[in-house]
């Protein structure tokens, strides 16, 4: 296939309703990529870090950064996603709960993601903003169609909780969420899923306490960031990468403010592991699938209307 065909995909987000068809474009994406690529540039600080330079095809821009101990190469791709759903549907069975499997997951749906990323850097540079959108939307999209394939009931919407005053209703509080994890009318837990912490830290912690504070009612709020690294450098001999994410931020809403219930990456940054407060909070995507989200499930929730 193409870039420009590959490209007008990933562009169409009418295209990405089942999580089989992030599948077949993952598939198709990574075996163009194995001899469509102009370079493969290698990061001068963090040597794991790659990023994709594209041919005429795609006006020799050059990709986003990406991890190459997580993106699935054309030799490895068709196995592995293969193998993807019928995971997800079983993993709750005794036995599948690996150090494996739990790879296996972080990287399916890191690769599935970036080869949307990708491909959308092969946009003319005058549609950047239009291709973060589009790549935010369609991660949100991603992590919802997983969740169900597990069986975890969950949508997208605007909840509105009771708040009352002198213990009695006074009026409804309209909450607009990422990521809403119910049974029936019970909520019981929220999220916010982005591809990066970057201008969005602050947001999820205050969406915590607001919607605790206001409804006087303690629902688990997640957060489920891609990656928070960024490309820098001027020219590609001097590539490089970047973290986006602020952990004097993360330890003072967490300390001072409210810890979050879940934080959770794919492509998780060294100090996140290592680092005090940070290396308690925060942890790679299948910690919750694996585990969180089915502690979540048993809570008792709080009654409230989606929308």
């Amino acid at each position: 296939m193409t870039l420009k065909k590959l490209v007008a995909i990933a562009t169409d987000k009418n295209r990405f309703t089942k999580l089989e068809h992030f599948i077949k474009f993952a598939e198709a994406f990574i075996e163009f990529a194995a001899t469509g690529l102009q370079a493969v540039i290698v990061s001068r600080n963090e040597p794991q870090y790659n990023f994709w330079q594209f041919k005429n095809d795609g006006s020799y821009n050059v990709s986003r950064p990406i991890n190459s101990t997580l993106m699935y190469s054309a030799a490895d791709c068709s196995s592995a996603l293969s193998t993807f759903v019928p995971l997800l549907a079983s993993i709750r069975e005794s036995g599948l709960d690996t150090p494996a499997n739990r790879l296996s997951l972080n990287r399916t749906i890191y690769s599935l993601q970036q080869s949307i990323g990708i491909a959308l850097d092969g946009l003319p540079s005058g549609k950047s903003n239009t291709a973060r959108k589009l790549n935010g939307d369609l991660f949100e999209r991603l992590i919802r169609l997983v969740l169900v394939q597990a069986g975890v009931p969950c949508t997208t919407g605007t909840v509105k909780i009771p708040v009352t005053v002198d213990g009695e209703v006074a009026f409804e509080m309209s909450y607009q969420h990422d990521l809403i994890i119910k049974q029936g009318e019970l909520v019981k837990a929220i999220g916010s899923m982005k591809t990066s912490s970057k201008d969005r830290l602050d947001k999820v912690f205050m969406d915590k306490f607001l919607f605790n504070r206001l409804t006087s009612e303690q629902v688990p709020h997640v957060a489920i960031f891609l990656n928070d690294v960024q490309r820098k450098g001027a020219s590609p001999r001097d590539y490089s990468v970047s973290a986006t994410f602020l952990p004097g931020h993360f330890k003072a809403y967490t300390v001072k403010l409210n810890p979050l219930d879940g934080v959770y990456y794919f492509d998780i940054r060294p100090n996140m592991r290592t680092e005090p407060i940070l290396k308690d909070h925060i942890r790679t995507f299948d910690h919750f699938l694996f585990g969180d989200v089915w502690k979540f499930l048993d809570s008792d929730g709080v009654q409230a209307h989606i929308a």
